[in-house]
C-alpha cells in the first residue's frame, strides 16, 4: 500500500482539525499528512470535495452469529460495515448462546479477524447477567479479559435493582461500561409502538415513554450511589429521558447517551403504514421527542450516534404488525441520514457530527482514540459529503433488508475505508 489522499477536507475531532489536506500512506502506517504533498510512485486518490475523517465506528449492532446466522453473519455484518464506512463494530449479546462467557466473546472476536482480511474490527458487548436474565451476574473479569468492551443484556433491561447496582459495582472494578436498554418491563408488555394519539388510532397496544424515562431514573439514583461506575443509555427517545441524563451531567454522573439515525428521523406517524420496518424498540416517538433529540445532539446531551444495526429475514418481517420482531438495519443508511438530517440543516456541523461516530462513541467503550497524523496507523473513513442517492433494500449488503428507508433519497455517503493496511473503496 502507497497511496496519496489528494486535497480532501480532514475532519479529526480528536485535533480538532477541520482543514484541507494530503494524507500519504504507505504499508498501512500514515507518513506525512499536510498541505500541497508531493510524492512520488503513489496511487493518487482525488479527493477534492470530499471528507476524510478517522474510521467510523458504531457501538451498537446486533450480528446475530453464534446463533441466528439466517438473519445475519459476523461476516455479512461486517460487509454491511464496511459499506456504510464503519472501520469498527461493537456487537451486542443477544445471540444464541448469548455472549455471556469468555468462549464466545472470544469466537466473536476472532471471528471479526478472519472475515474481509480484518478491516472492520469487532468488539464484543458482553451480557452484563447470565443468559440475558437480569437474575445472576455474567463471569465479568474473565468476559473483560476476553475483549469485551461494554457490558449490556441488550433487548432486555437490567430490570432488578440489586442487579443493577452489582453490575454497576462490578464493572467500575474494570472501568467497563454499563449499557442499559432503558425499558420498565412491567409497563411494555405487548406493547408494539409509542403509546399516544397514534398508537389509538391505528388500534395498536402501546409502549408508554414514561416506562423508558423510569428505567433511566433508577439507574441514575443508583450511579449516584455508585459514582465510579460509567453508564450509558442505549437508543435514548424520549424529551424526559433525554432531560435526565442531561440534568446528570450537570450533577457530574458518568453517564452518557447513544441515538439512532431512525429517531432523529422518523416520529411514530409513520407507523400508520403499518409496515413492520417502522417496528423498533424503542419504537418511533413522537415530533416533540424528536425535537428534544435534535437539542439533545446539538448540546452535547447525546454523545453518540449509533444504528442499533438489527436484522430480521423477509419472512420474520412480513407478518402481522403485532408478531413482528422488532428492528431494522442501519449500518449503511447511518452516513447518508446523519448529513441529511443534521449537518446539511446545520444542526450540527461536520466536526461534531463525525465526533459523535468517532472519538465520543470510542471514549464511551473505553477504545483507543484513532487520529490523523504522521505515525499512526490508517484508521480512516472517506465521505462524499454532496453525493445524492437513493436508498435500494435489494442492493444493502447485510444479509437482511429490512429497512423503512427504501425508496429514500440522501445526500451524503461513504466511498471507502482504509484500516489494518487493507482499503474498500464502493464501486457503485
Amino acid at each position: 500500500m502507497n497511496i496519496l489522499l489528494k486535497g480532501g477536507r480532514v475532519l479529526d475531532p480528536a485535533s480538532g482539525l477541520d482543514a484541507e489536506r494530503d494524507i500519504h500512506i504507505v504499508d498501512g502506517r500514515i507518513e506525512q499528512v499536510g498541505p500541497s504533498l508531493s510524492v512520488k510512485n503513489a496511487e493518487l486518490i482525488p479527493m477534492k470535495g470530499k471528507w476524510v475523517t478517522p474510521g467510523l465506528i458504531d457501538i451498537h449492532v446486533h450480528l446475530r452469529e453464534p446463533g441466528f446466522e439466517h438473519k445475519e453473519t459476523i461476516e455479512t455484518g461486517c460487509q454491511s460495515a464496511r459499506e456504510g464506512g464503519f472501520t469498527a463494530v461493537c456487537c451486542m449479546p443477544n445471540t444464541n448462546p448469548a455472549i455471556d462467557d469468555e468462549s464466545v466473546a472470544r469466537y466473536v472476536r476472532q471471528k471479526g479477524r478472519e472475515v474481509l482480511g480484518g478491516i472492520v474490527d469487532v468488539y464484543p458487548i458482553a451480557a452484563a447477567t447470565k443468559a440475558r436474565k437480569g437474575e445472576e451476574l455474567a463471569p465479568i473479569a474473565e468476559l473483560v479479559e476476553a475483549g469485551a468492551v461494554g457490558l449490556s443484556d441488550d433487548g432486555a433491561p437490567i430490570a432488578n435493582a440489586e442487579i443493577m447496582r452489582r453490575v454497576l459495582e462490578y464493572s467500575s472494578m474494570f472501568g467497563i461500561v454499563v449499557i442499559q436498554h432503558a425499558e420498565e418491563p412491567t409497563m411494555t408488555k405487548g406493547g408494539c409502538v409509542h403509546e399516544g394519539f397514534v398508537s389509538t388510532r391505528a388500534g395498536l397496544s402501546g409502549i408508554p415513554s414514561v416506562s423508558e424515562e423510569l428505567c433511566i431514573a433508577r439507574d441514575l439514583i443508583l450511579l449516584r450511589y455508585v459514582p465510579k461506575a460509567k453508564y450509558h443509555v442505549a437508543h435514548i427517545s424520549t424529551r424526559g429521558a433525554i432531560e435526565m441524563v442531561r440534568e446528570g451531567k450537570k450533577k457530574g454522573l458518568s453517564v452518557t447517551a447513544e441515538v439512532t439515525p431512525h429517531h432523529f428521523t422518523m416520529t411514530d406517524e409513520a407507523v400508520l403504514t403499518y409496515d413492520t420496518n417502522t417496528k423498533m424498540n424503542p419504537p418511533l416517538r413522537t415530533k416533540d421527542d424528536v425535537e428534544a433529540v435534535i437539542e439533545g445532539l446539538r448540546d452535547g446531551t447525546i454523545d453518540v450516534i449509533a444504528t442499533d444495526h438489527a436484522p430480521h429475514t423477509i419472512d420474520e418481517k412480513e407478518v402481522e404488525y403485532t408478531v413482528a420482531p422488532f428492528g431494522i438495519v442501519g449500518l449503511e443508511t447511518a452516513v447518508g441520514l446523519t448529513l441529511t438530517r443534521l449537518v446539511k440543516p446545520g444542526i450540527l456541523g461536520p466536526l461534531q457530527a463525525i465526533a459523535k461516530m468517532t472519538t465520543n462513541a470510542r471514549a464511551v467503550v473505553g477504545l483507543p482514540q484513532v487520529k490523523i497524523e504522521a505515525g499512526q496507523p490508517a484508521n480512516i473513513t472517506m465521505i462524499d459529503p454532496d453525493e445524492t442517492w437513493t436508498v435500494e433494500a435489494s442492493r444493502l449488503r447485510s444479509k437482511s433488508k429490512n429497512t423503512p428507508f427504501s425508496g429514500m433519497t440522501l445526500t451524503g455517503r461513504s466511498i471507502g475505508i482504509i484500516h489494518n493496511a487493507e482499503m474498500y473503496r464502493r464501486t457503485s
